[in-house]
């Protein structure tokens, strides 16, 4: 296939996206949007597909829109050093709301519990939840 030979159409089935997905990534800056040749349509390359994986991968790991943004401008000496700041990052907000959704476990296993043990018409759990409507 030559180097730019892809529809828009044919790039999002080859990175496994919708086509407003690439759409959405090119509003977004995180994808270029090739010249229009006149007369003609937009193609695309092999390097446009291997971003947009990039761009999936890089959020099957957690990673924001504005943080992948910042991935794909690391170049240099320092990219490795830059990719780690923020990889710790996000493992220290990965980590936060892990605590968070324990937490949260706990809270409702105190909810089922409070149920299970109600002996009464009223339903703990939804007076709980009626405490704080003002």
């Amino acid at each position: 296939m030559a180097a730019n030979a892809m529809t828009i159409s044919r790039l999002a089935a080859a990175a496994g996206v919708h086509v407003e997905t690439v759409r959405y990534y090119q509003r977004r800056g995180l994808l270029q949007e090739p010249e229009r040749p006149q007369g003609s349509i937009r193609r695309y390359g092999t390097d446009d597909v291997g971003r947009l994986h990039f761009i999936r991968r890089a959020q099957a790991v957690g990673f924001r829109l504005d943080e992948i943004a910042g991935l794909l401008e690391v170049k240099g000496r320092r990219a490795c050093e830059q990719t780690l700041q923020l990889t710790e990052r996000k493992l220290a907000e990965v980590r936060q709301r892990l605590e968070e959704l324990r937490r949260l476990e706990a809270d409702l296993e105190h909810l089922i519990e409070e149920c299970r043990a109600a002996t009464g018409e009223a339903c703990p759990t939804l007076g709980r939840l009626a405490e704080n409507i003002g």
